[in-house]
């Protein structure tokens, strides 16, 4: 009899006869409190959690007449009375899902609530139940993280009702960025729970502290703008079908099957242990990735010692850069600020575009007279650089930068493996905030790119999925592209899964900071072999020889397009000798897969610059000896 209408009982009249009916019943049935009755109206009684039990004590008590009891044997649920109508499609942001979630902000009223929530999450686990079609014995998994917003804990736990009740099992990992909560799909590791089917990562980006919003995430990366439009309309069903049994079941399910992992911690703790001899392997393990470049000046285990470099997380989810990645390399990190959690963002608006965040990151390198500042967004797939002398590296700076350090990796490992003597083209998939057409910055990074590096500069349509959509769709169609990019600081490698990561860009430009501390080859010009000529015409006579030794070297192919000094790859690497513009001296820059690749390419080097006795080659005479 349970969740039935029962007609034509006289409530009314039972509570006349028996005044103790309420204290006799509760005292059997504590759980069935009167209290929770609905009220008697037109002869019916909405009566739910009752069953054939109950019935009969009521009976014996006297309040009810068996020959006046009767059912119709209709199910029944309890609606939820007090949901509010939800337009649920205008919270669709391109391929995220936004909306307000505090309120007190005038004119923005409250659209993104925890049932609303909850409803979205139970539609991203029927879209992920269609999409895996997993086999009956197994339950997918579905990890949720979130930023440091006031309202992410309790968005955590409207998502967390939504996949339980589902059916589907929860990893909470707290406090996250998005490129780990994509990489929780892709990592094996037990201890992690890991991989999972799917992720949810709680942000919001840079908006102010009254707004929230979702990511959604396969292995496959993130969901597009279709995907997202489905998860909404199916939400819509689901919001407008919420029973009062169906919640308390889904918060029963969420309070028994969640578990929790400190994801992050657990990461970086173990991220920067990674060495050979001298070489220095850089490990991103905080997204399972590895970067194998080895800097080969540096005996240290500690590659980045001697440098100081600021981080300005902006209260967001980025502080961990500074702690669990920058120290253990060895970098000195006083003076970096706002490495706090805070919700409220009452420093600056976490954003790399934003002029105020630039000001506040350009100061503090230049108050702490710094090598480097990194400034994040609030959830870490964003961010942009301030050298020494406060020069801004966001936007179209940014493009250039990574477009410079992407080529070379990349040219020179085809000319390594294919031994090609033209400069393989590469594309690189932009676009410009400000400039979508024609325009002179725009122009400038397409003149940079194709004339300089010899690149190739594909323009797109705005938005960083689309950005990144059409540089996969080059690779497929055999146009190799390695970099999606644009200028609000949104970066996407190929080599990292084609994942918008700024912490990724970040540890590229540091593994290219170490790799530039250069040997200094020292002239001096007192020596008389200059024959009282200049430092420059001497390091020219230097460097026209290393040319011409390198074209006799089978084991070296000197660079096809180089725009300073000496270029040459061979034994997997490359080495540059250039002379500098204002000092008497030549720098040499070695990247090699391995240390003793490295060892080679610098004794070829040698060899050639000892037939000048004005060239003091300590420097590497020490390091292919030490090495």
């Amino acid at each position: 009899m349970s969740a039935k209408i029962i007609q034509n009982v006289s409530v009314a009249n039972c509570y006349q006869q028996n005044r103790q009916f309420c204290t006799q019943y509760e005292r059997a049935f504590p759980t069935l409190n009167m209290r929770n009755l609905l009220p008697f109206q037109g002869g019916k009684l909405a009566w739910t959690d009752i069953t054939a039990m109950h019935l009969r004590f009521l009976s014996r008590t006297g309040c009810v007449n068996r020959g006046t009891v009767y059912c119709n044997a209709v199910p029944y649920t309890t609606s939820v009375p007090s949901l509010e109508k939800v337009d649920f499609l205008k919270l669709q942001n391109g391929s995220d899902i936004r909306g307000v979630t505090v309120a007190g902000v005038k004119g923005e009223p409250v659209n993104l609530t925890e049932r609303v929530t909850e409803a979205i999450a139970a539609a991203f686990a029927a879209w992920l139940l269609d999409k895996k079609k997993p086999d009956t014995y197994r339950h997918l998994r579905v990890s949720i993280g979130h930023d440091s917003r006031i309202s992410a804990q309790k968005l955590q736990d409207a998502v967390s009702r939504g996949i339980a009740g589902a059916g589907l099992d929860i990893v909470q990992y707290g406090l996250a960025s998005t490129p780990a909560m994509f990489n929780s799909t892709i990592t094996e590791d037990d201890k992690l729970l890991c991989p999972v089917d799917g992720s949810i990562m709680i942000t919001a980006s840079h908006l102010p502290f009254n707004r929230n919003g979702f990511k959604f995430f396969t292995n496959n990366g993130g969901l597009g703008k279709a995907d997202i439009r489905d998860i909404l309309e199916r939400a819509s069903n689901i919001y407008t079908n919420f029973t009062v049994e169906s919640l308390k079941d889904a918060e029963r399910k969420a309070s028994s099957s969640v578990k929790r992992v400190d994801y992050m911690a657990v990461l970086y703790i173990s991220s920067c242990r990674c060495s050979s001899q001298s070489c220095r392997k850089y490990s991103y393990i905080c997204e399972n990735l590895h970067i194998h470049h080895h800097c080969v000046f540096s005996t240290s285990e500690k590659p980045l010692e001697g440098f100081h470099i600021i981080v300005d997380a902006g209260n967001g989810a980025g502080g961990f850069f500074a702690a669990k990645v920058l120290e253990p390399l060895g970098a000195v990190t006083s003076g970096s600020q706002f490495l706090e959690p805070d919700g409220l963002f009452p420093n600056h608006i976490p954003n790399p575009e934003d002029k105020v965040a630039m000001k506040a990151i350009t100061q503090a390198v230049l108050d702490n007279k710094a090598d480097l500042g990194i400034i994040f967004d609030t959830d870490v797939d964003r961010s942009a650089a301030v050298d020494s002398v406060g020069r801004e590296f966001n936007r179209n700076r940014l493009i250039a930068l990574m477009s410079a350090i992407v080529l070379e990796e990349v040219s020179f490992l085809y000319l390594a493996a294919h031994m090609m003597f033209d400069f393989y083209s590469l594309n690189l998939a932009s676009r410009n905030n400000d400039c979508y057409g024609q325009c002179v910055t725009s122009d400038g990074l397409t003149t940079f790119i194709e004339g300089k590096l010899g690149g190739k500069h594909h323009r797109f349509k705005r938005g960083y999925k689309n950005v990144i959509d059409e540089a996969i769709r080059l690779n497929s169609i055999a146009e190799e592209s390695h970099l999606a990019i644009e200028t609000s600081g949104h970066g996407a490698l190929k080599e990292n899964h084609w994942l918008d990561d700024g912490a990724y860009l970040m540890v590229k430009l540091l593994n290219k900071t170490c790799i530039c501390q250069s040997i200094g080859l020292k002239i001096d010009q007192s020596h008389s072999d200059l024959n009282g000529g200049s430092f420059r015409e001497y390091g020219e006579a230097v460097l026209k020889h290393l040319e011409n030794i390198t074209d006799s070297d089978p084991k070296l192919q000197k660079a096809p397009v180089n725009y300073e000094g000496v270029r040459a790859s061979g034994y997997g690497g490359w080495f540059l000798l250039r002379l500098s513009l204002h000092d008497p001296v030549l720098p040499l820059n070695i990247e090699a897969p391995s240390h003793e690749d490295a060892v080679k390419l610098g004794l070829a080097v040698l060899a050639a610059v000892n037939e000048f006795p004005a060239l003091d080659t300590s420097a590497l005479d020490k390091f292919v000896k030490v090495s």
